[in-house]
């Protein structure tokens, strides 16, 4: 029998980790925003469809299939003055169980004078085990504006899973013009029976999500919202100044999309939810 390279010299086995970038820009030509810029590399890769509107949509994919601990991905994106960028993903992430380590994904979203970023990426799905350290960071203009959303599912309920042993780290920090208007950290650790069962916190729920805009017209689109969630006891919509917070729980992934799903048509600039949460 062959003895395996990675376990020569009776050290510990150097285990595979996937690595990926992502860079994307858009520019005007006309009344229309275009691709400008656009960089991948490792196993992350940025598709562009065709879009029917005067946006361009970017498709984020991760090829490796998912991401564990030690894993890196990192997406930067930039709505040049006057264009309107829409990210969303091919598909919910996956994070699987770690053998040491978090994996970390980074997003640093860009947004200058005039333009409009929809970051609408699909859910996240952690399995039990694994360990995630997210951040966003958006720099937008004065009149620029954002719409950002994450959600995370805790394991696969089909399987009967709901991911006790994953822990989480998502940090949130949102300026305009230079200017810290939103900032919020989330941890959920291993075993954490009061942030899982508390009634201030997930009541025992599956799925999660924050849905954040900031706009010079927040004050227009409230009163709305609060209608959408009004029948969602696990739903809650606030406004500070030019910006709206949504946040929501749900007893399943499928669940939470019923409350996030309307409240994205309602804000979305492209004036509906991305057509691949719906394939």
């Amino acid at each position: 029998m062959l003895e395996s390279p990675v376990f020569q010299g009776g050290g510990a086995p150097q285990l595979q980790r996937a690595e990926g970038e992502g860079r994307i820009a858009t520019k005007a030509r006309g009344d229309l925003s275009v691709l400008d810029t656009l960089y991948q590399s490792g196993c992350g890769k940025i598709r562009v469809p065709k879009a029917y509107g005067n946006w361009l949509e970017a498709v984020l994919i991760n090829t490796s299939g998912g991401l564990t601990g030690g894993d890196r991905m990192a997406w930067s994106a930039a709505a040049a003055a006057g264009t309107h960028l829409v990210i969303t993903t091919q598909a919910c992430e996956r994070i699987y169980r770690s053998t040491g380590g978090a994996a970390r994904v980074a997003s640093a979203l860009t947004i200058e004078a005039g333009a409009r970023l929809d970051w609408l990426p699909q859910e996240t799905i952690v399995f039990d085990g694994s360990a995630l350290e997210r951040t966003i960071d958006v720099d937008m203009a004065g009149d620029a504006i954002f719409l950002g959303l994450e959600a995370i599912i805790l394991g696969r309920e089909a399987h009967g899973e709901d991911a006790v042993s994953a822990t989480i780290s998502d940090r949130w920090r949102v300026r305009r013009d230079g200017e810290l208007i939103h900032a919020e950290a989330a941890r959920l650790d291993a075993n954490d029976s009061l942030a899982r069962d508390n009634s201030a916190l997930l009541a025992g729920a599956r799925a999660y999500g924050t849905l954040c805009y900031v706009s010079r017209d927040a004050e227009r689109h409230v009163d709305r919202l609060k209608a959408l969630v009004a029948d969602h006891a696990s739903a809650g919509v606030s406004r500070i100044g030019d910006k709206i917070v949504l946040r929501a729980t749900g007893r399943s992934g499928y669940h939470l999309r019923k409350i996030i799903m309307p409240a994205i048509a309602a804000l979305a600039g492209a004036g509906a939810v991305p057509k691949l949460w719906s394939l």
